[in-house]
């Protein structure tokens, strides 16, 4: 009874250093800085768009202390006539919001469920901010993808696959 007492032990000691290990070389691998790839949509019925273009440019940064920052932008996004972001027309406004999103504050890794949480404190899209949100991913050759449930287009009728490349 000893014995097995002293394996057990032995046994949860070795899963929570591997697993310790494991959030450790993922966390690893993810900090430093992103570069956007590809933002699909899919809508409830199965359609697919790209709502920031075929070619949309951004940047992802995850740092050592837990902080992240995500910029996300359509590639070719008009110029403001006025050169006056204060004097836009309500169409170059609707374009400057639907051709962008950004979003920072908080993220933790947790590799047994596969997820990113983002606590955002500040989000171009205000009701995203002061919430946590969960996003399942997938991490090879240096490629991160993960799934956005909840996005700004649609809210949960509208799922997202955001794709980043390691810089």
């Amino acid at each position: 009874m000893k014995n097995l007492k002293t394996l057990l032990i032995a046994l949860l000691i070795t899963t929570f250093a591997v697993a310790q290990k494991s959030d450790k070389l993922i966390s690893t691998k993810i900090k430093g800085l992103w570069t956007l790839v590809s933002v699909e949509n899919t809508d409830s019925d199965g359609t697919k768009t790209f709502p920031y273009g075929t070619n949309p440019k951004g940047s992802l940064f995850f740092d050592e202390k837990g902080n992240y920052a995500i910029q996300i932008y359509k590639n070719e996004r008009a110029k403001i006539v006025s050169g006056d972001k204060n004097k836009c027309t309500p169409e170059e406004n609707a374009a400057i919001v639907q051709g962008s999103n950004s979003h920072f504050g908080k993220f933790k890794i947790d590799e047994t469920s596969k997820t990113i949480t983002f606590k955002i404190e500040t989000a171009s899209f205000p009701n995203w901010e002061n919430t946590e949100q969960n996003r399942f991913y997938t991490y090879m050759n240096n490629e991160l993808k993960y799934v956005v449930t909840n996005t700004t287009q649609g809210g949960k009728s509208v799922t997202a696959e955001v794709v980043w490349k390691k810089l």
